[in-house]
């Protein structure tokens, strides 16, 4: 996107991989929930969410130490004019599909039309920005694009490849469990049962073994999913050692829930792992399409009556930081104070329109650390009174009487966040607010919130240091009260979306970096979500047989490090 690749064209691996990593063994993680589907590609139904990573590939591949980077995968080569107008991809001649077929240009037109058109959500605002899609030859396919938008020929190269003849007379978006779409990757499924678990066997005659790009990874014989209702069981069946390796996300359980017989005798291993990424938003998500909480001062008061301070020390010991914005730790995130140079002039317009401290300055409130918060709910109380609500008889009401009941949708078996949210509706009591946790199983939550069929309910963004269109899909305007939305706070701000634009019109890596942090800093303020904690360091316990390259990428320790470039060796 900017500047020039970091690897050369000859390059022997990816720089976080061990290209003599030895081949072999079998991993087995552990998901909570169930699925109902093995197809990631449709709308409909519940799959386990690793299978994009292991089964599926697209034109060209992202390293995970460069960000705004791409090299080829399917495609041997890419040609784009200085405008990035349009792109054109060359296939790789001994690209194939898991069951030995060529890929094919045909295949590729099929997907990106299929998917943009029958396909997830998530796939279909990229096919409305492309004008026309073509084969110019054999092995080429031009893609002519309908907006001016420097990323595009990025995104074009990230879509997945699926088989057209597979699908011959069906539709993507039916089908049974039973119906796996063919892929190009490293691994097929082997086996599974709805809902209990599901295997993955290597490919022995994958066709990319031999790249540069994947020289040293998918290095498993086998990788398999079990499934579990709840996190406390599935922390069990790792003790129990029927799991090969689990991600810790709680500081204090990390410090103290680890001291089982297997990891006294060094059979388990606790690893921590560093990275660069941004934060992202973890907290609880406002459904901004619902009123009242479309008042920026009602959300005020709700952050208000958040005690993150008392909290976290309860459920994490006190030794995880929140979260500030949805960039912090990085470069990217907005800094302290009102919004100056360029910042501040991509708000201008927009200034009449804004909440409160988007460009004087904001800052998430903080507690006093004590149980009952008193200056904090204080303050959420009078905002609550601005906002037209009343106390009457203990029940807070609004200007035509009705009392304020706030619903929490949760997950079955988040016990976590079942700690918070009772920590949490007890000072929304306190404000006169009746708050409701409405437990689901896996099903209905994936359903309810597709619908958008909540107030609020826990949520996770993370987000990358080369952000892009994927933020429309995530705060913009087009995708608000969308069935199947990602935005799930409903944000419809004509701000949101312009630094977003300033974002992609970006042709230096400073002009994205000063969008970006004014994109951050309207997140922000918006008070579209009660954050929590941040992971700044991941941390994965497994079984010692299990080894990994020394210099992870700088996104850490997501599934593009593990278990895509460790290994097994006894």
């Amino acid at each position: 996107m900017y500047g020039e690749p970091a690897l050369p064209p000859d390059f022997v691996s990816l720089p976080y991989a061990n290209p003599d990593a030895p081949k072999g063994g079998r991993i087995v993680f552990g998901n909570t929930g169930g699925f109902d589907s093995l197809n990631p590609f449709a709308q409909k139904g519940t799959y386990p969410w690793q299978m994009p990573f292991w089964s599926y590939e697209s034109l060209m591949g992202r390293s995970w130490d460069e960000p705004f980077t791409l090299y080829g995968l399917l495609a041997e080569s890419v040609e784009t004019p200085p405008d990035r107008s349009w792109v054109e991809f060359t296939l790789r001649e001994e690209a194939r599909f898991s069951d030995g077929s060529p890929v094919t240009v045909e295949d590729v037109i099929w997907s990106y039309r299929t998917l943009g058109t029958e396909g997830h959500l998530r796939y279909r605002g990229f096919w409305s920005r492309i004008a026309s899609i073509e084969a110019t030859g054999p092995r080429s396919v031009r893609i002519t694009f309908a907006d001016d938008d420097r990323e595009l020929a990025m995104l074009a190269g990230l879509r997945p490849i699926l088989q057209k003849a597979q699908w011959e007379g069906r539709s993507l978006a039916e089908g049974s469990i039973h119906d796996i779409p063919i892929g190009t990757g490293p691994y097929v499924v082997s086996a599974y049962e709805p809902g209990r678990y599901v295997s993955f066997a290597r490919n022995p005659d994958y066709w990319g073994a031999h790249l540069g790009f994947r020289r040293g990874t998918m290095n498993f014989d086998e990788m398999r999913i079990d499934f579990f209702g709840d996190g406390a069981v599935l922390m069990e069946a790792f003790k129990a050692g029927e799991l090969s390796a689990i991600r810790e996300f709680n500081a204090q359980k990390w410090d103290s829930a680890y001291d089982f017989p297997a990891a006294q005798r060094g059979d388990v291993i606790k690893t921590e792992i560093a990275h660069g990424k941004p934060s992202g938003m973890t907290g609880f998500v406002i459904n901004t399409l619902r009123a009242p909480f479309d008042d920026w001062r009602l959300r005020e008061a709700l952050l208000l009556a958040f005690n993150f301070e008392f909290i976290n020390d309860t459920v994490t010991g006190g030794v995880m930081p929140r979260i500030t914005s949805y960039f912090s730790g990085t470069d990217l995130a907005y800094r302290p104070g009102p919004a100056s140079g360029r910042e501040g002039e991509l708000l201008a317009p927009f200034a009449a329109d804004l909440p409160p401290g988007t460009l004087e300055g904001y800052a998430l409130p903080r507690g006093d650390g004590t149980a009952r918060n008193r200056a904090n709910l204080r303050r959420a109380a009078q905002m609550l009174e601005k906002a037209g609500f009343r106390i009457e008889q203990g029940q807070l009401l609004d200007s035509e009487g009705t009392p304020l009941v706030l619903r929490f949708l949760l997950r079955q078996g988040d016990s976590d966040m079942q700690t918070v949210l009772e920590i949490y509706t007890r000072a929304l009591e306190r404000l006169g607010i009746a708050a409701r946790i409405e437990k689901v199983d896996n099903a209905q939550y994936t359903a309810r919130v597709a619908d958008l069929d909540f107030d609020l309910t826990p949520f996770r963004r993370d987000l990358s240091l080369s952000p892009g269109n994927e933020q429309r899909l995530y705060w913009g305007s087009q995708s608000a009260g969308q069935p199947g939305s990602r935005n799930l706070m409903g944000a419809a701000s004509p701000a949101i979306d312009a630094m977003i634009d300033a974002m992609l019109a970006a042709t230096t890596q400073e002009e994205m970096t000063e969008a970006t942090r004014a994109l951050d800093r309207v997140l922000t303020a918006g008070r579209y979500v009660i954050p929590i904690w941040r992971f700044d360091v991941g941390r994965i316990a497994h079984i010692r047989q299990l080894r990994f390259p020394p210099n992870p990428p700088i996104y850490g320790d997501g599934p593009q490090y593990m278990p895509d470039v460790w290994w097994y060796q006894d």
